[in-house]
Formats: C-alpha cells, sequence, structure tokens
C-alpha cells in the first residue's frame, strides 16, 4: 500500500495498520526511512514559523541560521532521541508483560510520528500565519492526542506477539 494509504487508513484503525507493516516483515531500513520521512515532514512545519520569527523579529539570528538549527534539530537530532525514546518505551511495555520487540517498539513509534505529520504540518502553519493563540493550541493539542493514540495502539499491537 502507498504511505499515504496508509496513513489515511491510521486515521480509522492505527492497530490495523501497525499489523499490517509488522507483517510486512523485519526491515530496518523501511523503519528508518518512515523515521526519516516523519522528521522532513516536521522540518517542513517549521518553515512557516521560522519565516515568521524572522520576520517579526527586531534582532536576532536570521532565517538562514534558524533554518540550519532546524534542519540539524529534526534530521540528525531528532532520530537518535526517537530511538532512544522507542527502546525506553519497549522496555516500559515489558514491565507490563508485552511480548513484542525493539523492532516493532521503533516501528510503532516511528509509524505513529509519520501518520500524525499531517497535523503537525497544519500546527506549523497556524504558527507561521496565525501565531501564539487559541488556534495554535487547539491544534497542537490535536496533534498531540493523535500521535498518543497512534502511538498507543500501536505499541499495543507491535507488543502482542513477536515482531
Amino acid at each position: 500500500m502507498p504511505v499515504t494509504t496508509d496513513i489515511v487508513a491510521t486515521y480509522r484503525s492505527p492497530r490495523k495498520v501497525m499489523r499490517h507493516l509488522l507483517d510486512a516483515g523485519r526491515r530496518e531500513d523501511r523503519a528508518l526511512a518512515i523515521l526519516m520521512g516523519g522528521c522532513l515532514l516536521a522540518f517542513v512545519g517549521r518553515w512557516p514559523a521560522l519565516q515568521r520569527a524572522a520576520t517579526l523579529g527586531e534582532e536576532g539570528p536570521s532565517f538562514e541560521a534558524m533554518m540550519a538549527g532546524a534542519l540539524f534539530a529534526w534530521l540528525f537530532v531528532a532520530p537518535l532521541l526517537f530511538y532512544l525514546l522507542a527502546a525506553i518505551s519497549h522496555l516500559v511495555a515489558r514491565l507490563f508483560g508485552g511480548q513484542g520487540s525493539y523492532f516493532g517498539a521503533r516501528l510503532a513509534l516511528f509509524w505513529s510520528f509519520l501518520a500524525a505529520a499531517p497535523l503537525l504540518l497544519l500546527y506549523g502553519l497556524v504558527e507561521g500565519f496565525v501565531g501564539p493563540g487559541p488556534g495554535l493550541q487547539a491544534v497542537g493539542v490535536l496533534w498531540l492526542i493523535a500521535f498518543g493514540w497512534f502511538w498507543i495502539a500501536s505499541l499495543r499491537e507491535a507488543e502482542r506477539t513477536q515482531a
């Protein structure tokens, strides 16, 4: 299935999509590609807010400097943190009787982040064009709820059996 179709299906049934991804076999390259795709979309989602900050800011770093910082953060630092978070989530799931693997926990986290990325892009647009306020908070809460729902459902599916 195309990634976009899987993303839309995740909003209906995250466990079913996770089972489909796990049944495709253990492929670290695919998991890394999913993570990097999500991080790339998060980086793109920052562009409007960075442009707003550069345009409205009296003094401070230039737009190019802020873009370079965001690029480094999202494409080099964030993936390492996601790997660490996935390992911790697997260990916590083991405490509650999880029987999955580290790969399953990684795939659950990485896929959940990518599937919630459209809302992260919307968050970036609202932050860039509207700025701080209730609209930005509402979109942020919506993203957090969707990401949390996807991650918990996907992790439960991944830890249900060996992946």
